[in-house]
């Protein structure tokens, strides 16, 4: 078996834990920021945070050229400090929360996949992690 790749991104958000993992895990919330910028969309959000529960989120090119669900089920689910999913592939992620004063730190590990260039991948998942912090702190 290979070797799995973990890639790792992060960011500090101006906000309060609770209302960090609220953003997070809200399917209305979710379809506002789950994006890696402006040509891209998040159509629909199913989120049922538990452990055995089940997420999918609808990403889309605007310009309807490419998309797909991206969908999960919950392994871990610890209030306000981390969540742990298996994607339908099999990879699995981490996000941890961390509050630190008024602000939130946020880290997630993924397994990265093999298709594309895990550089590739963590500037996307950089990208959605960015757009959350921008997200939150502009509704904050």
């Amino acid at each position: 078996m290979a070797q799995v790749t973990r890639i790792t991104v992060e960011a500090t958000v101006n906000a309060p834990v609770a209302e960090v993992w609220k953003a997070w895990n809200t399917p209305s919330d979710i379809m506002q920021w789950n994006s890696p910028d402006r040509s891209w969309h998040c159509p629909r959000s199913e989120n049922d945070l538990r452990v055995g529960g089940k997420f999918k989120n609808r990403m889309e090119a605007k310009d309807g050229s490419f998309g797909f669900d991206f969908e999960g089920i919950y392994g871990q689910v610890e209030l306000y400090r981390e969540i742990t999913y298996t994607m339908t592939d099999g990879r699995r992620a981490t996000t941890s929360f961390a509050a630190q004063n008024s602000e939130t730190k946020i880290k997630t590990t993924f397994d990265a996949e093999t298709e594309n260039d895990p550089e590739f991948q963590k500037q996307g998942w950089q990208a959605i992690l960015d757009n959350f912090v921008k997200y939150v702190e502009s509704t904050n």
